[in-house]
């Protein structure tokens, strides 16, 4: 193997095993719950902290990340993401508790956003002309073929191992993806990087999204009669409020303030925000209905997501010229239209849906009947709306700023699409729970739903503990199905929305350049390659 190669399956692999870990952690999630220990936080509450917690450590470094790439080298940086990702994964794996594990996969955040931007700046660096495209040819179809097949691999590793597979599973590669790193990459950086290192930026937005959202989680989990809630709701409010006004007196902020001059830029940005939300939001509480509500096993709840993901993974790149004939902006007003009816659809999932027992010794593979009607059409006409909007909504966004503005403006509009998962699961975390609680009082009268006890007993879209009635069991498995139900609908308002600032927001003159996006999977926009092509008027 020459450097090339190597270097292309060292960056492959680096960026693999981010979003391999990312995409099988709502698979793991209900049994985590179960099988860790919780000292502080309650069972939803801990689920909620262990997904936000790596896209917090990750939005809040991924800029950054970035700049340190391109001033300290490519090859130095992405070796220390790996570094840091393997060691961090180790010790999520032997986890004690579920207040370790949260810490663990914030950390886990942190070295994810040193490995992706060396990913694609590796690539960039190492091959040009024809041979650049081939090289993210293979680069975009290793990354669908994670984002389609590792849920089911990873719920088909904590059915028949454990969920601690999930995490140990990364040594071994990041050993293999370091080895080659030291083979094959050579060390680079950029001849003039960009800006300067803007630490009081990081900072202020690591505690704007981590106050706001353990604010919000922590007060709901305990009614709020604990101050700490209040004091990380006041310290993630200061903290937004200082954003901005840094972002306009530092000499080189974070994110820019100019590039929102650019009326689409500024427009795509906002649809990301509720669109990315909405995404986050379906996909999360639907893994955790399916398992912990309808009996799903992990490697069924794998299978069940992977429709809509697999549609977007053959046809994202190929309905590119969709944008040509018929314009960016009306794709992005019917994609997220299509999903919300999509997410409707699933809204309608009745408790009664029977379980589906997929596993490696299962006798049959067939889903039950009740998968068929009410969740793979809404995730066929979902998949649909995602396959029409991302590609054009990636595009339309780099294509809103000057081509030297082009990684920075990456940057920024890949970290709101993690700021929006955070805050819309934080703020749904207290509307659900205030629903399913009250709806678990009226069904089971007697039962203290204020009480710690029944609450670790009983959570939201969890199987209820070994000691709970077969009474309160079934008011749990309706109180469960009426919380997912505002879920989804909550996802479908914010899709509506998407769509309404699109269409009326864009303003896309007819005859530009055109990009085209291959994006194996909405879920993780990080994976994309824009390569612009420059075409006349059709």
């Amino acid at each position: 193997m020459t450097d090339r190669p190597g270097t292309l399956w060292a960056a492959i692999l680096g960026s693999g095993i981010v979003f391999l870990d990312s995409s099988v952690l709502t698979v793991a999630l209900p049994r985590i719950a179960r099988d860790l220990p919780a000292h502080v936080v309650g069972t939803l509450e801990g689920e909620s902290y262990v997904y936000n917690g790596y896209l917090l450590g990750e939005s809040a470094f991924l800029i950054l990340a970035g700049w340190l790439t391109d001033v300290h080298g490519r090859r130095r940086i992405f070796t220390l993401g790996l570094t840091a990702f393997g060691a961090s994964s180790l010790l999520s794996g032997f986890a004690p508790s579920l207040e370790w594990l949260i810490v663990l996969r914030v950390l886990q955040g942190i070295s994810g956003a040193l490995i992706v931007p060396g990913s694609l700046a590796l690539v960039t660096a190492s091959f040009s002309g024809e041979e650049q495209g081939r090289a993210f040819g293979v680069w975009s179809g290793a990354s669908a073929g994670v984002a389609v097949l590792g849920p089911m691999l990873g719920g088909l590793l904590v059915d028949a191992l454990s969920w601690r597979a999930v995490f140990l599973i990364n040594v071994p590669l990041v050993l293999v993806a370091l080895w080659l790193t030291r083979r094959y990459v050579r060390e680079g950086r950029a001849a003039a990087p960009s800006g300067s290192l803007d630490l009081p930026g990081t900072v202020l937005t690591a505690l704007a999204l981590a106050g706001l959202s353990v604010g919000a989680i922590s007060g709901q989990q305990r009614g709020w009669a604990n101050p700490s809630a209040f004091i990380a709701l006041s310290i993630g409010a200061i903290a937004t409020a200082l954003l901005p006004w840094w972002m306009l007196r530092a000499p080189g902020p974070l994110v820019p303030p100019a590039l929102f001059r650019s009326r689409n830029f500024t427009v795509t940005n906002l649809s990301t925000l509720v669109i990315y939300a909405a995404l986050a939001v379906t996909f999360y509480y639907l893994t955790l209905f399916l398992q912990g509500t309808l009996g799903y096993s992990a490697a069924a709840a794998g299978v069940a997501t992977m429709p809509g993901v697999l549609l977007l993974a053959l046809f994202s790149s190929r309905l590119g010229g969709l944008s040509a004939r018929y314009g960016a902006r009306w794709l992005l007003t019917l994609g997220p239209i299509l999903m919300a009816v999509g997410v409707l659809w699933l809204s309608g999932i009745p408790s009664t849906s029977p379980a589906w027992g997929l596993s490696a010794a299962a006798q049959t593979f067939t889903p039950p009947s009740g998968y068929v009607t009410s969740v793979l059409p809404g995730l066929l006409v979902f998949g649909l709306g995602a396959t029409l909007m991302v590609a054009p909504l990636t595009a339309t966004v780099m294509r809103s700023v000057p081509v030297e503005r082009a990684g920075v403006a990456s940057a920024v509009n890949t970290a709101i699409s993690d700021v929006g998962p955070q805050l819309a699961v934080a703020i749904l975390f207290v509307a659900m729970t205030q629903n399913f609680y009250g709806a678990l009082a009226r069904d089971a009268p007697g039962l203290d739903v204020a009480s710690a006890a029944v609450r670790h007993d009983v959570a939201p879209l969890n199987v209820p503990g070994h000691g709970v009635s077969e009474e309160v069991r079934r008011a749990a498995r309706d109180a469960s199905t009426g919380a997912f139900r505002l879920a989804m609908v909550v996802a479908a308002v914010l899709l509506f929305s998407g769509a309404v600032i699109n269409g009326a927001g864009l303003r896309i003159p007819s005859g530009a350049p055109l990009l085209r996006v291959a994006s194996p999977d909405p879920l993780w926009r990080r994976c994309r390659h824009i390569a612009q092509e420059i075409r006349g008027e059709s």
